[in-house]
C-alpha cells in the first residue's frame, strides 16, 4: 500500500485494518503523534486527511491511499502551523508536552477552515482534544493571538 506522508510516498506492507498511527510510529519512525486512548477520545493521535483533522489511533491505512496525510512533523512547514507552534511557545502552552500535537494539529485545521473563529468556535473545535495538565486556556489565547495575527496582515 502506498501512503503520502508530509509529500513523500511510504510503501507500507501492512494489514489494511492497521491504525495510521501504528503505520507512523512503529514502522515509519514518525513519533510526533502520540498514542493516548486508543478509542479516539482524548485527540493525541490527531493528524490531518487531505487538511482535515482525523484521529490516526481508529483510522485503517486502507482508507487513505491516494490521500494527503500530514503529521505535526512537517505542520511547520505551513504557515498557519509554524505561526501556532510560535504562539505555543510564546505563550508557554505546553507543560508535559504529551498532547500537544495532536492540540497544534486540531488548532492549524480550525483556522484553515475559520480563519477568524470566536471563542465559542475554537472551544468547539478543541474539544476533542483533552490537556491533562489544563493549559486550556493558553491553547485558547495561542490560537486567537494567531488568527488575530493572520487577519491583520494584509
Amino acid at each position: 500500500m502506498q501512503l503520502t506522508i508530509n509529500g513523500t510516498q511510504h510503501s507500507v506492507e501492512l494489514p489494511g485494518d492497521t491504525p495510521l498511527l501504528w503505520a507512523l510510529r512503529d514502522h515509519l519512525g514518525l513519533t510526533g503523534t502520540k498514542y493516548g486512548c486508543g478509542m479516539a477520545l482524548c485527540g493525541a493521535c490527531t493528524v490531518h486527511v487531505d487538511g482535515k483533522p482525523v484521529r490516526a489511533c481508529i483510522t485503517p491505512i486502507s482508507v487513505l491511499e491516494a490521500k494527503e496525510i500530514t503529521t505535526i512533523e512537517a505542520i511547520g512547514e505551513d504557515a498557519t502551523g509554524r505561526a501556532l507552534q510560535a504562539a505555543w511557545v510564546e505563550l508557554g502552552v505546553p507543560q508535559c508536552g504529551y498532547c500537544q500535537a495532536g492540540q497544534i494539529m486540531s488548532a492549524t485545521a480550525l483556522l484553515k477552515e475559520k480563519p477568524l473563529p470566536t471563542d465559542a468556535d475554537i472551544i468547539d473545535a478543541m474539544s476533542g482534544n483533552i490537556c491533562r495538565c489544563g493549559t486550556y486556556n493558553r491553547i485558547r489565547a495561542a490560537i486567537a493571538r494567531v488568527a488575530s495575527a493572520q487577519a491583520a496582515k494584509p
